[in-house]
């Protein structure tokens, strides 16, 4: 069964059997199931990689439909990688699915990345490719890049046996450029780009063609045009465990974030304050032990009404405006501070299904 299965791959010379067990013992984590994400997912489930791990901490929005074509209407509000994991497993049930729903961050990165063989960048923000790229330094592990800028798409390897790094051709950290929110995007555009990172992860598991590592693929989709650059290895770059930790360890573009399961564990703590950042008309309504509610744009004028010594769970609609109250929170002293991962969502949803103690108005 099997066999068959594959069969159109493995009767390619450069495949055949033993490629195949390559691929059914290769690990693969994919970070974010956006628009890339969802080009990359499906062709590696369906090449047959044996363990794939994908990581997002993001819901699916009626936006998003346009591109992340894994998703379907009724997946609206609902986790990515949950509904990814569904249909990856739907594709191919003898494949290993690890969903995390949390995002990337220097807490987690590196015991998930020495967990996979290959890591894959399928993300939309700087300082999340500048820290997958310090990672992979840590670990020893290769990344596969994928970017999109409008009409045109970038491809590359990085850390490949030690190879050139990220910083190597991206060297100075920046503010995060705009992205597909801010400048609009063709979903044919991070299909193909996705499908360039899947090939590059399928060709380095075979150890078969040429790979984009010291290269740079660049793709104009308007007029079918590419190019390809060479860079080279800067020997300026090296990053250890204890770098790593220190230069990540006050590092405010990772704000602390909890599960909302985890968050509930602690409801009757009267030292636990749930601290609601949204607007006073949104919906759905969380009615819950010791939860205040200040819109965002009012929380640096009120933060009086909080207490400095206690843990403060922070939640929005879907977790962004948490995590910029809870940045705020920390640049006040308010030390014990964290963003409840898909927000009002995610707590409406457990506590119908957990909690009969709160209600949901």
């Amino acid at each position: 069964m099997e066999a068959t299965r594959y069969n159109r791959q493995i009767i390619l010379p450069e495949v055949g059997i033993s490629g195949q067990q390559k691929l059914q013992q290769a690990k693969v984590l994919l970070i974010g199931v956006g628009g890339l994400g969802s080009a990359v997912l499906p062709y590696l489930v369906a090449a047959g990689v044996g363990e794939i791990g994908i990581i997002d901490d993001d819901t699916i929005d009626i936006t998003n439909l346009q591109r992340q074509v894994i998703y379907d209407s009724n997946s609206v509000g609902k986790s990515k990688v949950l509904k990814a994991q569904k249909m990856a497993l739907a594709l191919n049930p003898s494949v290993k699915i690890n969903a995390i729903d949390e995002k990337l961050n220097p807490k987690n990165a590196i015991s998930l990345f020495e967990k996979y063989d290959i890591m894959v960048d399928a993300t939309d923000s700087l300082n999340s490719k500048y820290l997958i790229d310090d990672a992979c330094c840590v670990t020893n592990k290769p990344f596969v890049y994928g970017s999109i800028y409008k009409f045109e798409g970038q491809v590359s390897v990085f850390n490949y046996k030690n190879g050139p790094k990220y910083r190597c051709l991206f060297p100075e950290t920046a503010n995060d450029s705009p992205n597909c929110n801010e400048l609009g995007v063709l979903g044919t555009s991070v299909g193909l780009i996705g499908m360039f990172q899947a090939n590059e992860v399928l060709k380095m598991v075979l150890e078969i063609g040429e790979l984009l590592s010291g290269k740079l693929l660049v793709y104009n989709i308007l007029n079918n045009e590419q190019q390809k650059f060479e860079f080279c290895k800067s020997v300026e770059h090296t990053i250890d465990l204890e770098a790593f930790e220190m230069k990540y360890a006050s590092d405010k573009d990772f704000v602390i974030e909890i599960l909302a399961a985890e968050a509930f564990e602690q409801i009757n703590n009267p030292q636990v304050v749930f601290l609601d950042v949204r607007n006073w008309d949104e919906s759905p309504k969380i009615d819950i032990q010791n939860c205040i509610q200040i819109p965002l744009h009012n929380l640096e004028n009120e933060l009086s009404k909080l207490n400095v010594d206690s843990t403060i769970f922070a939640f929005c609609q879907s977790g962004i405006r948490s995590k910029k109250a809870v940045e705020i929170l920390l640049q006040h002293n308010f030390k014990n501070a964290k963003s409840i991962i898909g927000g009002a969502n995610s707590l409406a949803k457990f506590t119908q299904d957990s909690l009969d103690s709160v209600s949901i108005k």
